[in-house]
């Protein structure tokens, strides 16, 4: 892929729009499906809880989300116009049990302590303050709430061309000073790795990433 290409599929990565950020949007739920059934795993979901999802796409993991226990109430949030309107549209069914929401980005818009889980899947990268954003996660966490923070490892993510173009990489080091900044002090670190085909569509590679699982 040639520069401009690559730089068009960063900021549809990063906040996807119009025709080509719903087939962004698509590409995303295939690609991160794996990493996002990980982080809901690590989450141990039980009934009746309040579930926020931040960076939802286009919220087609919904369906299975739901069916993992009774009586959830699950709340997904994002900065893309794009991706709020596409979840609704694929997520109708569930209406009575999920809201999504649109967002600047930066101040979460929720009272205090309101969730029970929070998580999140492939948006650190795009944190513009990250730790003034995860007290901000603390904050509308309930005590004793789980946030589970899934993400690419920097020695694997930088290896993607379009990495080049806007995107803060981690490694777990890195990401573990800049949760120890925060309110947020105990954390346990998983490491995965899976075979994806490349967001470019031209080969199969072996993504590494970690899941976070954070406690208040």
């Amino acid at each position: 892929m040639e520069d401009k290409d690559l730089k068009i599929l960063a900021q549809n990565l990063a906040n996807p729009q119009g025709q080509k950020g719903i087939e962004i949007g698509e590409m995303m739920n295939a690609t991160n499906i794996g990493m996002t059934l990980e982080s809901i795993h690590a989450l141990l979901i039980e009934d009746n809880e309040n579930i926020l999802e931040i960076g939802h796409g286009n919220a087609g993991h919904l369906k299975s989300f739901l069916k993992i226990a009774k009586d959830l109430k699950y709340t997904g949030i994002d900065i893309s116009e794009t991706m709020h309107q596409e979840a609704k549209n694929l997520n109708t069914e569930f209406k009575d049990q999920a809201d999504f929401v649109l967002y600047e980005g930066e101040k979460l818009p929720f009272e205090d302590e309101v969730f029970d889980k929070i998580f999140t899947v492939n948006t650190v990268y795009f944190w513009k303050n990250p730790v003034e954003y995860l007290n901000e996660i603390y904050r509308v966490l309930k005590d004793k709430g789980t946030f589970v923070l899934t993400f690419g490892q920097r020695n694997f993510m930088e290896k993607l061309p379009f990495t080049a173009y806007d995107f803060t990489l981690y490694s777990n080091d890195e990401m573990q000073e800049l949760i120890s900044k925060s309110h947020f002090k105990r954390m346990k670190i998983s490491e995965k790795e899976e075979q994806i085909q490349s967001k470019t569509g031209e080969e199969t590679i072996t993504r590494l990433y970690t899941v976070l699982t954070i406690k208040k």
